[in-house]
């Protein structure tokens, strides 16, 4: 059911700023840098999990609006939510991916994305492709002013026309000073209004099912 309520949706508290908004985005995705740096092949993914949360804590993060994902192999097919298979080690020729959402100063940070480990081709376009597709929802949003509606139809036929399944459980949500799901809980895939800039994440999860992996990319339409 597509959501109209824009004004109710894009609330924020009084003293809400632009700029810190940004500023903590930079935070969070440098935060994904510094965990991805860390990834070895040969790593457990439940290990690879507990360096995620001491590296947020590190850096300041006293909480955050959704425990931190990383996952490796076989369980970058998982969907948001869902337990990984334990016991799952990266490869030399690999893919996993970050998805984190820490709190920093009463705003939200969110970053995830996909790397990979080694050379293989299909490895390797799956994690360019997650971000290729963000790219091209952006460009839709900014350039044709496309509903939530609008730019999840477009990412679904987008990541089909590259031979990928979009995960549309993971349909993008808002974001802002804490607690934005306060105003809105749902995904942005159902609005059916121009989302305002810098408090709505594109969340694109891509997955090949047949061969047993995914990418994830998500970022703030800014």
């Amino acid at each position: 059911m597509a959501i109209q309520d824009k004004a109710a949706l894009e609330r924020t508290g009084a003293d809400f700023s632009v700029e810190k908004m940004l500023a903590i985005r930079a935070k969070a995705q440098e935060a994904v840098k510094r965990i991805a740096a860390q990834v070895k092949p040969g790593m457990l993914e439940e290990d690879a999990n507990k360096m995620v949360v001491d590296t947020l804590r590190e850096m300041g993060a006293a909480k955050a609006f959704h425990k931190p994902y990383i996952r490796f192999g076989s369980n970058t097919t998982k969907t948001f939510g869902a337990d990984s298979e334990p016991g799952v080690r990266l490869g030399a020729d690999d893919i996993f991916f970050i998805d984190i959402a820490p709190v920093w100063d009463g705003y939200e940070g969110d970053a995830g994305d996909s790397f990979v480990t080694g050379g293989n081709p299909e490895l390797k376009r799956c994690a360019g492709d997650a971000r290729k597709i963000f790219e091209a929802v952006a460009k839709k949003w900014k350039d044709e002013k496309a509903t939530g509606v609008e730019l999840y139809d477009f990412a679904q036929k987008l990541a089909l026309d590259l031979g990928w399944e979009l995960n549309l459980e993971l349909g993008g949500h808002r974001l802002g000073d804490y607690s934005s799901a306060e105003h809105y809980e749902g995904p942005l895939s159902e609005i059916a209004f121009h989302p305002s800039p810098n408090l709505w994440m594109v969340e694109i999860h891509i997955r090949d099912a047949k061969n047993g992996f995914g990418a994830f990319y998500e970022d703030l339409l800014i």
